[in-house]
């Protein structure tokens, strides 16, 4: 009899440590919800000369129809712009049309507020399918007040997933018009 008491005592023992061992290893390693979701950013070339722009997608899933919000804040712009070209990177294979691209005076979302175009800017879309770019050229010069625009695009994700990064370049207005770089976007797209 004493032999099947100490028994069942050590089974109990067994049985209290199996379920307190989970509790005790998950207090060693604290719970970090969505943390794969964070974004990031990899910069091969550490050159001091580039610029990242911020931009926004309503669907990042590869081939998902989207619409890509990229900006143009006050900071982004030295003064106004005349013209704004825009070189779309060559591993990005979908079609870009005339009319699925618009450019806005923009409000910026946040945690409170969605982004959402304000007012549609009038402007003439000239495509270069050859070299991948297209120009923007607004009927009247981009202010370089302190409000923010946006480039919208209406296109369907590539097949691939990665990073694709679109360059900008800026006419300036003024007595001699001023070419220069504005900056670059990139974009996520999900391999799943």
């Amino acid at each position: 009899m004493l032999f099947k008491f100490k028994k069942f005592k050590s089974v109990k023992n067994f049985v209290k440590l199996i379920a307190i061992t989970p509790l005790f290893i998950g207090s060693l390693y604290p719970n970090i919800s969505n943390s794969t979701k964070a974004g990031f950013e990899v910069q091969w070339n550490n050159d001091s000369n580039f610029k990242s722009l911020k931009w926004f997608q309503q669907d990042g899933r590869k081939s998902a129809r989207n619409k890509i919000f990229l900006f143009l804040k006050e900071s982004d712009r030295k003064s106004g712009l005349l013209k704004v070209n825009v070189k779309v990177p060559d591993l990005f294979i979908s079609k870009i049309k005339e009319n699925k691209v618009s450019f806005c005076k923009v409000q910026i979302g946040g945690f409170s507020q969605r982004t959402k175009c304000l007012k549609n800017i009038p402007v003439e879309i000239e495509l270069d399918k050859k070299n991948k770019s297209f120009d923007i050229l607004p009927l009247s010069p981009i202010p370089s007040g302190k409000d923010a625009y946006a480039i919208v695009l209406k296109v369907t994700n590539p097949n691939r997933g990665g990073l694709y990064q679109f360059h900008s370049f800026g006419q300036s207005s003024g007595n001699v018009p001023v070419s220069y770089y504005l900056g670059s976007w990139t974009l996520k797209m999900q391999s799943l």
